[in-house]
């Protein structure tokens, strides 16, 4: 269950009805909650319109300025603490805008704080203002992903640590706690499309491929192909697919049924794990418990015809 971008479902200020909803997830039988981020946004957020219909998902360049963006880290301690199974998944961490040894304290602490449930996707996001506003090259962002990436890992294996790259610099560095287990978190990593780098970033680094909507057949080759080139199979892969809602005006909900169509294609296609928003098929938050149920069964039946 997402849950970030709920403004027709759940009041801005009440963000505790957020921690419920995760609650609810959990009770019902859903394996993860996600929770997406801007740390900030600029005018030119919704530099090509904002959606239609509010409850579209958020894409580059569709975002009201004022859309509410509670921050990811301190939401997930809070689920964390009123949860106890559900996987609490960071579902866009813009792993540059911060430093590295902050960073990796503050995931390895909600690891161990949630027992290992943790799962976190590092992106570079698309938004200038944003590094505009906290100081940070909006054009080297994916190479200090990279070093934020192998900056982290150095201090998640054994303290001290030091790390030496252009970007960040440091030199016997304590850090603790540790993650819960593996040497880090669970970490899925995704993109709009297969470029190289992130190609390298999954075969590296990456526990599962949670792709910006559908990839197409040669996303899905390349990587396979590189899964198979770094002596790893794409099976090792968690695949996140999700609902396809669909929307006719502005005002109207998506039907669960029919933004489930295609998830026996995806069972097919080797996906095994599947998104959802509730805001997309409820104004009700007294109904997303319903709708949980629902969904949970449904999958569980088409898991059944699938294996």
């Amino acid at each position: 269950m997402i849950l970030t971008e709920l403004e027709t479902l759940v009041p801005r200020e009440d963000l505790r009805a957020i921690v419920e909803l995760a609650v609810q997830a959990e009770e019902a039988g859903f394996d993860a909650v996600m929770l997406s981020e801007h740390v900030a946004l600029g005018p030119s957020a919704n530099e090509f319109g904002v959606p239609e219909n509010p409850r579209e998902y958020a894409a580059p360049g569709n975002q009201d300025p004022n859309m509410l963006w509670p921050s990811s880290i301190v939401m997930a301690s809070a689920i964390a603490a009123a949860t106890t199974r559900v996987r609490i998944v960071l579902g866009a961490i813009i792993a540059p805008l911060r430093h590295p040894v902050l960073l990796a304290k503050e995931l390895a602490t909600l690891d161990q704080l949630s027992r290992g449930r943790l799962v976190f996707q590092p992106t570079v996001s698309w938004h200038r203002d944003e590094y505009d506003a906290l100081g940070v090259p909006f054009t080297k962002r994916g190479k200090i992903l990279d070093e934020v990436l192998e900056a982290m890992m150095l201090l998640w294996a054994s303290s001290p640590a030091s790390y030496h790259g252009e970007y960040f610099d440091f030199t016997d560095v304590y850090s603790e706690p540790k993650p819960f287990r593996n040497g880090k978190p669970t970490m899925w990593l995704g993109g709009q499309s297969m470029h190289d780098p992130l190609l390298r970033r999954i075969v590296t680094y990456a526990d599962g491929f949670h792709p910006f909507g559908s990839p197409s057949q040669a996303d899905l080759d390349k990587l396979r192909a590189g899964m198979a080139a770094a002596g790893r199979d794409l099976n090792e892969l968690e695949m996140i697919g999700g609902t396809r809602a669909t929307f006719t005006g502005p005002d109207d909900l998506a039907d669960v049924e029919a933004s489930m169509t295609t998830f026996d294609d995806q069972l097919r296609a080797g996906y095994t794990t599947f998104c959802m928003k509730p805001s997309q098929h409820t104004n009700d938050i007294g109904e997303v418990r319903s709708i949980c149920d629902y969904m949970v069964r449904q999958l569980q039946t088409l898991s059944g015809l699938a294996s």
